[in-house]
């Protein structure tokens, strides 16, 4: 039935005419359209309770003879919300829009007939706290004033949803739901699951699934409308129809959350949660068999760090940049798996390389490495996503590994992995059809190397931040022996002299005070020598002292005598103390001759082996670095670089057959220019 019902995704959007007729912003369109789309899919799920109870008491008499309570009381056992008026007036939201003349107070009616939850989650009566979830009374309350509530009302209540299955009305609302995404600000960042890539994704957790009669509990962290969810658990029940399955999800945006709170309660077993994943738990005692998520991408998490960063739960093992959350997420989920738990997230491709070595980013990977929780990282085709371009990734997560694929990490390279869509759908352009689902899933679960998948000890890609110190080192090969400080009487820069290196003395005319002729005139002087820019020379009682910027080294010349100190720094400061018991207050200006470091690090490859590591890290040292050096810290980093695995080098043209070509292309100008006469 999904490709009928999908009829019904032009008549919804069809709705939004009478919304930009009455002058409300495209970007306000969602905001109208979920509480109703709510009410047609409640409608619709209710109508068919009352036809399976009436079947069960044994026809429409037998069901009528029975008292009103209790034929009340059938409906509301079943758990799944009810609505009074619906019932005992048996008038549908189509009825109720047939008479114009009652349908206001109809229409009030059969709102209020709802139970409880249910006008909780549409808004019906939002209370003290103002908006409520989907805040239906509110637009409510708009459309009846711009005189259009019962033409908007009309044109929902003819979308019958009734005859199509709980899994066929999800991905009707999937569809719809990308649309709004697209242009709704508040779900920035949100990137909404395609159908195909939840088969895919159900499909690998469904491989690795054993046809046992046991549960399987099935969580979302950030569950939005519950398409993701929902979806995974109606492919692995056809996959496994024996399998008895309960589905756990929180969602923090509040619309988002009461259309999947409204889904799940027509689902054998489902919880649905509202609330901040990452700051509150909903399921903090639970532990899950199956996890799934398509957590927001480069969304930031300031607005609540103060919560992240005094956590108590232990889960976040490192906070990542607060720019992006995803790890955050991920980090969560890892903490709910079940000891021998799957999980699949959708993430773009910051995951798999931000952060320098030592970075929280780069340790967070570190971690799930170590922990060999890591079976696989998918790229996916390009443009396959409704509301971004960017590349997508799906991390497969195994704390129940086969020993064949302990501390080995598949990369599968997805990206022509699909077909094209006739009709682009947002930025979705590309579909993974059934072909190449299968091909990935058998990918990876056959876990070995092909044109598509390589195979990696986990320590492929760990890698060495060596930090070292060097000494740079003159033409020659020599570096400054040792740091010395001189005693000065003279300094030359080739602008300036000074010759007064105990100055208590200064011009009265420029200025009022020493501190001052210190503040404006010899410490910007002085901090403005460099002696690799300017011809600085230091004179000593015995000596003379500069850089030969040629030959990069120091120069002491005594008694018409040159000597080549080593490359170095002349380091000149300047100071101002004040007056004490032995001296008046003066300016001392001081110099030291220092050996010239900088402070520079290596990227080398990692061996597991201690040993072999610093043989790796030396061995590197010996061949590339030329210069005298010091060993400082080594931190140990993590990514996980696709083009490098994949990388095509691209297919140069021979020189001659350039050159040819130029030829030919310069013969063929010449030949116009004559005939244009040029």
């Amino acid at each position: 039935m999904t490709d009928n019902i999908l009829q019904y995704e032009s008549e919804i959007w069809a709705t939004a005419d009478l919304l930009r007729g009455c002058g409300i912003k495209e970007s306000e369109w969602p905001s109208y359209m979920m509480p109703f789309f709510a009410l047609i899919m409640i409608e619709s799920r209710l109508l068919r309770l009352l036809e399976k109870e009436i079947a069960d008491a044994g026809g429409e008499k037998a069901f009528e003879a029975m008292r009103e309570d209790d034929r009340l009381a059938l409906l509301i056992d079943q758990k799944q919300g009810y609505n009074k008026y619906l019932f005992e007036q048996k008038k549908s939201l189509a009825e109720i829009c047939a008479n114009d003349k009652t349908f206001e107070i109809d229409f009030d009616a059969y709102l209020k007939g709802f139970d409880a939850e249910t006008k909780d989650l549409l808004g019906v009566e939002p209370g003290d706290e103002g908006e409520k979830f989907l805040n239906i009374k509110n637009y409510i309350s708009i459309l009846k004033a711009k005189k259009v509530l019962l033409g908007y009302v009309k044109k929902w209540s003819e979308i019958d949803l009734k005859p199509y299955s709980n899994s066929d009305i999800t991905t009707l609302e999937e569809h719809i739901k990308r649309r709004w995404a697209d242009m709704s600000a508040e779900t920035a960042g949100e990137q909404y699951t395609p159908d195909d890539v939840i088969a895919l994704m159900a499909d690998i957790i469904a491989s690795k699934i054993e046809p046992k009669e046991t549960l399987l509990k099935i969580y979302d962290p950030a569950c939005g409308g519950g398409n993701l969810l929902f979806g995974v658990e109606d492919r692995i029940k056809e996959s496994f129809p024996n399998r008895y399955t309960q589905t756990f999800g929180q969602e923090l945006n509040d619309a988002l959350f009461a259309l999947a709170k409204i889904e799940s309660r027509f689902r054998e077993d489902s919880k649905i949660e509202a609330g901040n994943t990452l700051t509150e738990d909903k399921f903090y005692n639970e532990e899950f068999d199956i996890s799934v998520a398509n957590p927001p991408f480069g969304v930031d998490w300031k607005g609540f760090q103060t919560d992240i960063r005094n956590d108590k739960t232990g889960r976040y093992k490192y906070l990542p940049s607060v720019e992006d959350g995803q790890l955050l997420f991920t980090q969560h989920l890892i903490s709910k798996m079940a000891h021998d738990g799957i999980a699949v997230i959708v993430h773009n491709g910051s995951t798999l390389f931000s952060g320098d070595a030592g970075s929280s980013e780069s340790n967070i990977r570190k971690w799930m490495l170590d922990a060999d929780i890591v079976e696989a990282v998918i790229q996916l085709p390009a443009y396959e996503f409704f509301n971004t371009d960017i590349p997508t990734y799906l991390w497969i997560l195994n704390k129940n590994k086969k020993p064949y694929q302990n501390n080995k990490v598949m990369l599968i390279n997805a990206e022509d992995k699909f077909e094209l869509l006739k009709k682009n759908k947002g930025k979705k352009r590309k579909v993974i059809n059934e072909a190449s689902r299968r091909n990935i899933v058998y990918t990876l679960s056959k876990f070995e190397e092909n044109e598509d998948a390589r195979i990696f000890d986990k320590e492929y890609f760990y890698f060495n931040k060596q930090t070292i110190v060097l000494t740079n080192v003159d033409n020659n090969g020599k570096a400054l022996s040792e740091n010395t400080k001189l005693t000065p009487s003279k300094l030359e820069s080739g602008q300036r002299t000074l010759t007064e290196f105990a100055i208590d003395v200064f011009d009265e005319q420029k200025h009022n005070s020493l501190h001052e002729y210190f503040e404006l005139d010899i410490k910007p002087f002085v901090d403005s020598l460099d002696f690799k820019e300017q011809p600085l020379s230091i004179y000593t009682a015995t000596a003379k002292y500069w850089f030969d910027n040629e030959k990069e080294t120091l120069i002491k010349e005594s008694t018409g005598k040159k000597e080549h100190l080593g490359c170095g720094r002349i380091i000149v400061k300047a100071v101002y103390k004040k007056a004490n018991k032995k001296q008046g207050e003066r300016i001392e200006i001081n110099v030291e001759l220092t050996l010239d470091t900088e402070k520079d690090y290596e990227i080398i490859p990692f061996h597991k082996d201690e040993g072999q590591n610093k043989s790796a890290i030396a061995d590197f040292m010996a061949k590339y670095v030329n210069k005298p050096f010091e060993y400082q810290d080594n931190v140990i980093g993590t990514e996980i670089n696709f083009n490098k695995v994949y990388y095509k080098p691209e297919n140069l043209r021979k020189t001659a057959d350039v050159l040819e070509e130029i030829e030919k292309i310069d013969n063929e100008l010449k030949v116009l220019e004559q005939g244009l006469g040029l």
